[in-house]
């Protein structure tokens, strides 16, 4: 099984004042190994993006004044080309990434710098391919996130799996210093997603607990061609955060939406479930959570090399502490995603779509 993981950090000014505002773009997928070669585990398993925007005033975006650039191919360590992965892969005649539609709906959002944290083996690679697309626009950095990237009591050679989602927050915590926010890479999240997370993000105090997240009804997240995983997030009728249980197994059978239970067995559940896709919004006060919290599951897990500290562990264990909310932004739009290679003729027809309707330019860059 092939993992990726992939960050991305937003910064803002806000108007009136100077004051920074921070919203981090995290992104987390899961790649069968159908897509890649086998000998990929002795290649590179993993990779991790964390990209950091800032914006220092309040120009708009101007798509007129955009180059192109082409998508790169990442390269396993002893020279033998992957197949490529679904975060780069293209999904419009322009050869429009997902991650270029993040991009830019953040860019129009009003975010100007991003840090990308990656494996430091695919550091050429990524900035032939990103580098160039935001020259310009937005100012670029990056950071590394590695299998030794814990205390070294907890090292384990044998270890192939990243840490996971929750251990990639923490990488990121000597470049934040404000609020941030987090998306997985291979999620078509649109524009209206980013522009609520921000004008909330924007009016949240940075030394506070209040959190944030935006969510989906379950219908509008699944794929005609498999099982997916969820989180089922229940909330209050305030509007806020309660718990998030990770379902991971859900799928279409018969024309509704079923889930295997804890013993393997389907049930049902509702097409309206309100689920998380990964896209938080903290502010730096997280990481007061995050530390120990990581260092008590490396100590939980020192003969697991498959266990993955997960942000929505995170998010349970924030909320178990009473200290912290999270207010639940909801959107009645689709999320598109690509969970199985069939997913990818969807996908580029939505997205085909939108630029017919002149949602986006041609041309993204």
């Amino acid at each position: 099984m092939f993992s990726s993981i992939t960050a991305v950090v937003f910064f803002i000014y806000k108007k009136c004042a100077r004051e920074q505002l921070c919203v981090l773009f995290f992104f987390y997928s899961l790649i069968l190994t159908k897509f890649f070669t086998e000998n990929l585990n002795t290649c590179c398993n993993y990779l991790f993006y964390n990209v950091l925007f800032r914006v220092v005033n309040n120009n708009k975006y101007d798509t007129h004044k955009t180059t192109k650039t082409n998508s790169c191919n990442f390269s396993c360590r002893n020279g033998k080309p992957l197949r490529r992965l679904k975060q780069i892969d293209s999904f419009t005649p322009e050869g429009d990434t997902i991650i270029d539609f993040s991009l830019y709906d953040a860019l129009l959002a009003g975010f100007g710098k991003f840090v990308f944290i990656i494996r430091k083996s695919f550091e050429k690679e990524f900035k032939e391919t990103f580098n160039k697309k935001l020259e310009g626009k937005a100012e670029v950095a990056y950071g590394y996130q590695e299998l030794d990237s814990v205390p070294e009591n907890f090292v384990n050679p044998e270890r192939t799996k990243p840490w996971g989602t929750g251990h990639a927050l923490l990488m990121i915590k000597h470049a934040v210093d404000t609020n941030f926010a987090i998306i997985n890479a291979d999620n078509f999240y649109g524009k209206h997603a980013f522009e609520t997370m921000a004008k909330s993000l924007m009016n949240i105090d940075k030394a506070s607990y209040n959190f944030n997240m935006i969510a989906y009804s379950l219908k509008n997240t699944v794929s005609d061609y498999g099982f997916v995983s969820r989180g089922e997030c229940q909330v209050d009728d305030k509007g806020y955060l309660l718990d998030v249980t990770e379902r991971v197994h859900i799928e279409k059978i018969e024309e509704s939406l079923q889930r295997k239970d804890d013993e393997g067995k389907f049930v049902l559940i509702d097409d309206n479930a309100v689920v998380s896709m990964n896209f938080w919004g903290f502010t730096p006060k997280c990481f007061d959570f995050g530390t120990d919290l990581f260092e008590k599951f490396l100590a939980d897990n020192t003969e697991n090399l498959k266990a993955e500290f997960f942000l929505p562990s995170v998010v349970n264990e924030i909320l178990k502490s009473g200290k912290a909310i999270v207010e639940v932004l909801k959107s009645d739009t689709k999320c598109f995603g690509v969970t199985y290679k069939e997913d990818k003729e969807i996908v580029q027809v939505a997205i085909g779509k939108l630029k017919s309707n002149k949602i986006y330019p041609k041309d993204l860059w």
